[in-house]
C-alpha cells in the first residue's frame, strides 16, 4: 500500500505490517483513504481529530447555505392604489432580502363572481416586479384565495437586519 504521513508527505509503498508498526510508533491511526487506487492509499492520522474537523467543516458549510424563507403578502380584490403601492414595496423588500414571496388575493362573498379582478392585480404585480423577480408558481385559484409565488432574480446583498414580519392582512 502507498502510505502518506501525518503531514501529507509521501512515505512510500510499504507492506501492511510495516504501516501498522509505524502507526503504533507515532501513536496515530492508519486510515485507508483511497481503496480503489492501485496500490491502495492509506494515511497516518489521529482519527478522532479527523472526525472532529470533518464535523466542524460540515457545520460551517451548513451555516453558509442560504436559508430560503417564504414570506406572504395578502391583498383583497378591491385594494386601493395607495395600499397596493405599500404592499408592493413590502414585496420588493422581501425579494431584495433574497426571500420568496407568496401573494394571496382573498375573495369574500360575491367577490368570487369576479375573480378576474384578482387576476388583474396579480398580472399588474408581475409586470411591476419583472426587474427583480420571476414567477415561480403561476397564479391559481384555490378555494376563495388566488395565489402566486415570486422568487428573486438575483442574489441579495447581505444585510445585518433581522427577520421582518411575515405579512399583513390588508383592505
Amino acid at each position: 500500500m502507498r502510505l502518506v504521513g501525518p503531514d501529507g508527505s509521501q512515505v512510500g509503498v510499504v507492506r501492511l505490517p510495516d504501516a501498522l508498526r509505524i502507526a503504533r510508533e507515532l501513536d496515530l491511526d492508519l486510515v485507508e483513504v483511497a481503496p480503489e487506487a492501485s496500490p491502495p492509499v492509506c494515511r497516518l492520522l489521529d482519527y478522532s481529530k479527523y472526525k472532529y474537523e470533518q464535523t466542524i467543516r460540515q457545520k460551517e458549510a451548513k451555516r453558509k447555505q442560504a436559508q430560503v424563507v417564504l414570506k406572504e403578502m395578502k391583498m383583497r380584490p378591491k385594494i386601493d392604489r395607495h395600499d397596493y403601492g405599500t404592499k408592493k414595496g413590502h414585496v420588493e423588500r422581501f425579494l431584495g432580502q433574497g426571500n420568496k414571496v407568496k401573494v394571496t388575493i382573498m375573495f369574500r362573498g360575491r367577490e368570487m363572481a369576479h375573480t378576474e379582478l384578482g387576476s388583474k392585480i396579480l398580472n399588474r404585480l408581475t409586470q411591476d416586479l419583472t426587474e427583480i423577480a420571476h414567477v415561480e408558481t403561476p397564479p391559481k385559484l384555490d378555494g376563495r384565495n388566488m395565489t402566486i409565488v415570486f422568487a428573486p432574480s438575483r442574489r441579495p446583498k447581505p444585510s445585518g437586519k433581522g427577520a421582518d414580519a411575515v405579512g399583513a392582512e390588508g383592505s
